[in-house]
């Protein structure tokens, strides 16, 4: 899980944690999610008052953003 955003940089790999966007996102993107979780950061989104979204691009073209506890670093492939 990522906790503070401030210290990545776009290029930077990211992996979706499914289990906490299950909920909230279309069946289409989970689809595409189990299939690929992982995405480049490409920028950052405000979502409200005090927090911030992280925006990625995945292998297939898409970009989404999602909040940072459902994301986490990866380190290496």
């Amino acid at each position: 899980m990522i906790e503070d955003s401030s210290n990545l940089v776009k290029g930077q790999i990211l992996k979706v944690d499914l289990s906490l966007v299950q909920d909230r996102l279309p069946s289409k993107l989970i689809i595409q999610l189990k299939k690929d979780p992982i995405g480049t950061l490409v920028g950052w989104k405000m979502v409200d008052g005090n927090s911030f979204g992280l925006v990625l691009r995945f292998n297939d073209g898409s970009v989404n953003w999602f909040f940072e506890e459902e994301l986490s670093l990866v380190e290496s492939f």
